[in-house]
């Protein structure tokens, strides 16, 4: 179960390694592409989709971020449950406050 829990841990730092690398090449292109259009509004035509594209590519990594957190969110949960010793050793003390009577 540690090395699961491990794996996990090295793959989420990947992923968001990865994630924040192709937000930056994203947004320098986004920019770049910012630039262009500025210069001429006949250019929206040629390069609108790309633009688009480049939008839909930073959502979908802002999306992958909020899935890697409810993840990891999942498993450091904590069992609020009570085991079955803890349950037991209180059905004693109460079995014990009764008998006390």
């Amino acid at each position: 179960m540690e090395r699961l829990k491990k794996d996990f841990e090295s793959l989420t730092e990947e992923a968001i390694e990865n994630i924040r690398t192709d937000r930056g090449q994203t947004k320098e292109l986004l920019k770049d592409l910012i630039k262009y259009l500025s210069s001429d509004e006949h250019r929206h035509k040629e390069v609108g989709i790309t633009a688009a594209k480049y939008v839909e590519t930073l959502q979908r990594s802002n999306e992958q971020l909020v899935k890697i957190a409810a993840l990891k969110q999942k498993t450091e949960t904590v069992n609020t449950g009570l085991s079955s010793e803890e349950r037991e050793e209180i059905f004693n003390q109460f079995q014990a406050l009764g008998d006390e009577e």
